[in-house]
């Protein structure tokens, strides 16, 4: 874990209100793997406003990307930054998703900004031998940011481009066609999503792995900020920044704020 700032090297907008910034950080670069998170300072006049969480999006070399959507002060901040300009890091947080296993295929599974981890996550998959098949939905075509994923399965809601319903459904559709034995799932995305993919991989007798979000303010474990609650554990709650952000899906129980 570092703690330092970082050099802009890029800014660009992949989708309406989303954005990608890179960094360079040849530490983070070098240590990070695929759902852990950053958390980023955003501006020094921002203080005492806390850090915010990001995923890493992808490793080039020694520049490091996240990718985000613009809901509010401190992301329009991100979204305006310059080559030059500087960000204050604190990272790799968190436990990453398990790669390793006897399984042959991962089931990759993103609903809207549920994206972030996705690519590095696909890339590592990959050079672990596995064979990697993804699934990305988003409310409309306009929302889609499907840069550095490779042959992607696409589902909107409005069914403006692909699969017309949820991601999840075009998961289902998938199997009934090609059904999978040696596989394992990771999902990232929205509350009510991952109950679902939860759901739907239980059912298949599939492991599968999800990443949270939490209302994380120090992305330590000192603010007890982002509780999830546990089944059949001696502790009720884990804590998303440091237990997490991924978990067994059979290991939690969630529930929309």
């Amino acid at each position: 874990m570092t703690l330092c700032n970082a050099d802009v090297t890029g800014v660009r907008e992949v989708a309406q209100g989303v954005y990608v910034l890179s960094f360079r950080n040849p530490e983070v670069a070098r240590t990070v793997l695929p759902g852990q998170f950053l958390n980023l300072r955003v501006h020094e006049g921002l203080d005492p406003f806390l850090r915010r969480p990001f995923s890493v999006y992808r490793v080039e070399k020694d520049v490091v990307e996240i990718i985000f959507q613009v809901i509010g002060k401190g992301t329009a901040i991100l979204a305006g930054k310059k080559r030059g300009d500087v960000v204050n890091i604190l990272g790799p947080l968190g436990v990453p998703f398990g790669i390793g296993g006897e399984f042959t295929k991962a089931i990759l599974i993103a609903g809207g900004l549920g994206i972030a981890p996705m690519p590095i996550l696909g890339e590592h998959l990959r050079k672990a031998g596995k064979r990697v098949e993804i699934f990305v939905g988003a409310r409309t075509v306009g929302q889609l940011a499907l840069h550095h994923l490779k042959s992607p399965h696409v589902a909107t809601d409005d069914g403006s481009r692909g699969f017309h319903g949820t991601v999840v459904a075009l998961v289902e559709s998938y199997f009934k066609e090609h059904p999978q034995t040696d596989a394992k799932v990771f999902a990232c995305g929205p509350t009510r999503m991952l109950e679902a993919v939860s759901r739907f991989a239980q059912a298949s007798f599939l492991p599968c792995e999800l990443s949270l979000e939490g209302e994380m303010a120090c992305g330590i474990g000192i603010c007890q900020g982002c509780p999830v609650e546990r089944i059949n554990a001696e502790r009720r709650y884990a804590l998303v920044c440091t237990e997490g952000p991924t978990f067994d899906c059979t290991t939690i129980r969630l529930r929309e704020a």
